[in-house]
C-alpha cells in the first residue's frame, strides 16, 4: 500500500445540500429564533422606490441591519423612519436569499423617547422654515365678521360643540364642517384633503365658500398631535387661500401647523373668539357712534346759525340801502328842475328880444308860435321828467320790497 493516497477523500456522515436547501434551511432558523423583535438603532440610508415600500438600514456603531417595510405597512405607520432619526423598530427577522443576508420585515416605528421625536420635529421645522412656509409676510388678516366659517375637525368630541356653542353666543354665523380623523394614521391626509377642499369651492356656487378656517383638535400628548407635524398638513395650511385659525391642542402644545397658519389660537374655544366679535358689543359700539353722529351734527348746525347771527348784524338794513340812493334822486330832480326852468327862462329872454326886433306882424305871429311850441315842448319834458322820477321810486320800493323777507328770513334762521 503506497504511504501517499491520491485518492479522493471520504465523505463521511455530512449531509449535502443544495444552495436553496441551505437557504430555506438559514431562513427557517432565523424565523423561529426572531419571531417578533423590537430592535433600537439609528435610520441610516432611506429608499422610498415607486412601489410604496420603505427601505432603510438601522444601525449603532458596530453593526448595521437592513429593514424593509411593505406598502400595507407604511400606510399604518404613524411615525415615518427619516435619516438620523433615532427609533424603536418592532417586525420580525428573516433572510432574502438572492442576496444571501438577512433582514428586518418592520411593521411599526416609534420613535426611541420623547427627545428624539422632538429632534425629528426641530429638523423638520427648520427645513419648512427655510422654504418660507412660516414668513410672517406671507400671512393673511382674518376677516373682522365672516359670513361663512370652514371647520376641520372630528365631528363628534366636545372640540366641535364647544366651537358651535361660542360663535353661537357672540355672532351666530353659518358654519361648514369638513369630519376627519385628528389622530392616527389617516389623520395628516384628510386633514390636508379637507383645507384644499374648503379651498376649491368656487365663490358663489351651490355651497357657500368659507371666508375663514379653523382647523381644531383638543390636547393629547406629542404622539397623539403629530398629525399636524407631517409636512402634508402644513404645506396644504401654507398654501390656503382661506385665511386659516389653527386650535390644536392646549395652550401650552405646538405643533407645526400653527405655524404655517394665519393666525394660532390656545384652544379650539379661543378660534371661535378670535374668529368673529361679540354681536352685543357691536351693537353697542355702533350705538355710540350714531349718538357721536347726531351730536356733531346739532353742534355744527348750532355753530353755523351762531355764525350767520353774527354775519346779519354787520349787514345794513335795507332802509339804509336805499337811503343813498333815493338822496341822490333827489338831489338830481332838484338840479333838473331848476336847470330847466332857467332854460325855459333864458329861451322867454330870448324871444322877447327877438319879438322886440322884428316888428312886423308876420314875424311876431312866428315868434308866438315858436313861444307856444317852446311851452309846449317845456311842458312835455316836465311830464316826460315826473314819469321818469315816478318810474325809479316804484324801482326802488320793489327793491325794498323784494329785500325785505330775504333778510327777514336770514334773521329768522340766525335766531
Amino acid at each position: 500500500m503506497d504511504l501517499i493516497d491520491d485518492g479522493p477523500a471520504p465523505q463521511g456522515n455530512q449531509p449535502e445540500y443544495t444552495v436553496s436547501e441551505l437557504s430555506g434551511a438559514v431562513k427557517r432558523v432565523i424565523e423561529g429564533e426572531f419571531g417578533l423583535v423590537r430592535v433600537r438603532g439609528e435610520v441610516g440610508r432611506v429608499s422610498r422606490p415607486s412601489s410604496g415600500h420603505l427601505y432603510f438600514d438601522l444601525k449603532d456603531d458596530r453593526a448595521v441591519i437592513a429593514a424593509v417595510s411593505w406598502k400595507g405597512q407604511v400606510a399604518r405607520m404613524q411615525v415615518r423612519p427619516e435619516e438620523g432619526m433615532e427609533v424603536v423598530a418592532t417586525g420580525r427577522m428573516t433572510t432574502f436569499p438572492g442576496q444571501s443576508k438577512y433582514q428586518l420585515i418592520v411593521e411599526d416605528v416609534a420613535p426611541a423617547g420623547a427627545g428624539a421625536l422632538m429632534a425629528m420635529l426641530e429638523k423638520r421645522k427648520a427645513a419648512l422654515g427655510a422654504e418660507g412656509l412660516f414668513d410672517p409676510a406671507r400671512k393673511k388678516p382674518i376677516p373682522y365678521l365672516p359670513r361663512v366659517i370652514g371647520v376641520v375637525t372630528s365631528p363628534s368630541g366636545a372640540v366641535i360643540r364647544d366651537i358651535l356653542h361660542r360663535l353661537r353666543d357672540r355672532f351666530p354665523r353659518h358654519v361648514l364642517i369638513w369630519p376627519v380623523a385628528v389622530q392616527g394614521q389617516d389623520c395628516a391626509a384628510q386633514v390636508a384633503a379637507a383645507i384644499r377642499g374648503f379651498n376649491a369651492i368656487e365663490p358663489g356656487g351651490p355651497i357657500p365658500r368659507p371666508d375663514v378656517l379653523i382647523v381644531a383638535r383638543g390636547g393629547g400628548s406629542l404622539e397623539d398631535l403629530w398629525g399636524f407635524n407631517e409636512e402634508v398638513v402644513v404645506r396644504a395650511a401654507a398654501e390656503s387661500r382661506i385665511p386659516l385659525i389653527s386650535a390644536v391642542g392646549h395652550e401650552t402644545d405646538t405643533t407645526l401647523i400653527d405655524h404655517a397658519a394665519d393666525l394660532r389660537a390656545p384652544t379650539p374655544t379661543a378660534a371661535a373668539e378670535l374668529a368673529v366679535p361679540v354681536r352685543l358689543e357691536l351693537l353697542a359700539a355702533l350705538d355710540a357712534l350714531g349718538a357721536r353722529l347726531t351730536r356733531g351734527i346739532g353742534q355744527g348746525v348750532i355753530l353755523r346759525r351762531q355764525r350767520l347771527r353774527d354775519l346779519s348784524r354787520a349787514l345794513p338794513r335795507v332802509e339804509t340801502l336805499v337811503a343813498t340812493p333815493r338822496q341822490r334822486l333827489d338831489a338830481a330832480v332838484l338840479r333838473l328842475g331848476s336847470g330847466l326852468g332857467l332854460a325855459v327862462a333864458k329861451k322867454h329872454r330870448d324871444f322877447d328880444r327877438l319879438a322886440g326886433r322884428l316888428q312886423p306882424a308876420a314875424l311876431r305871429g312866428l315868434v308866438a308860435r315858436q313861444r307856444d311850441q317852446l311851452a309846449a315842448r317845456e311842458e312835455r319834458l316836465g311830464r316826460a321828467f315826473l314819469i321818469r322820477q315816478e318810474r325809479r321810486e316804484e324801482r326802488l320800493e320793489a327793491l325794498a320790497a323784494r329785500l325785505a323777507p330775504a333778510l327777514a328770513r336770514m334773521l329768522g334762521d340766525a335766531a
